[in-house]
């Protein structure tokens, strides 16, 4: 454990093996025998896609992790308070992270820079583990790592920080599937494979819905919260080639920079075209 802690970007790697034993038992128990929908197929080319766009992001996250965490002991110097980790301590760090993760992933949807990162993980039509591999190496140039910036700030120490971080994307994993349906009761605290499908879906209803990481309280809280009522339709309703990492990783941020640098547009068009909401005909949130 004690190496986990001082070495946090190992943990997502130590926990491939499960990861992909899931994968395999939710292709061999259910899509194999046809019960579940179709757009939870794992279809080969896709599913290497994803592969290859979680590794992409793995190599991105360690190169940039290397100047990310020497800000991060920096601003550790200039300390609010000098937090001892503890179990306690732990758990409130946990639920701060997961704070700070609905305004980062709220964020990610209604401010296209963020979104041009993030929609790479919404481009699949399909649902299933191997979607929550689906992310863009793109993520620290957007500046994913600024959100956690107040946790130091406050004290906690920058490599639980990043453990932190880490363990709730190793938990959202085992929410990207059609296999499970709800969790019961803790559908009312935690999010759930059903809260997360409505998160991915491009249906109207479904759009600026449950940002939730670990805790749908959140979205309970600031009226983001929408139940999984009608069928999900999965996807961004600006379709790109979700078989080819290139094109998932690019064709937002192309997209975007091409409007802004538009000579024929004026200055506030051009501003809007990064830090305004993505046109709601170009995305699913």
């Amino acid at each position: 454990m004690d190496f986990i802690i001082e070495n946090p970007d190992y943990l997502l790697l130590l926990l491939g093996p499960v990861f992909v034993a899931v994968m395999l038992l939710e292709w061999l128990l259910m899509v194999r025998k046809g019960k579940l929908p179709k757009s939870a197929d794992y279809e080969l080319r896709e599913t290497f896609s994803n592969f290859v766009l979680g590794g992409l992001h793995q190599a991105s996250d360690v190169l940039f992790g290397l100047l990310v965490i020497k800000i991060y002991v920096w601003l550790y110097g200039w300390q609010l308070f000098d937090i001892e980790m503890s179990v306690s301590n732990f758990l409130i760090l946990l639920v701060a992270q997961d704070f700070c993760y609905y305004w980062f992933h709220r964020a990610s949807h209604r401010i296209r820079w963020f979104w041009a990162a993030h929609s790479t993980h919404h481009s699949s039509k399909n649902m299933n583990f191997s979607t929550a591999f689906r992310q863009s190496l793109m993520y620290p140039v957007a500046g994913m790592w600024m959100f956690w910036l107040p946790l130091v700030i406050i004290g906690f120490p920058p490599n639980w920080v990043i453990f932190a971080v880490l363990l709730n994307l190793a938990l959202q994993f085992f929410i990207h599937t059609q296999w499970i349906k709800n969790f019961g009761v803790f559908d009312l605290i935690f999010n759930s494979p059903s809260h997360h499908r409505v998160h991915h879906g491009c249906n109207p209803q479904y759009i600026d819905k449950n940002y939730a990481g670990v805790l749908i309280i959140w979205d309970r809280m600031f009226g983001t919260f929408e139940p999984e009522v009608e069928t999900v339709e999965y996807g961004i309703t600006k379709p790109v080639d979700s078989g080819n990492p290139i094109a998932s990783t690019f064709d937002e941020w192309r997209d975007m920079l091409k409007e802004a640098t538009d000579r024929d547009a004026s200055i506030r068009e051009r501003l809007g075209a990064i830090f305004a909401p993505p046109k709601e005909s170009d995305r699913n949130i």
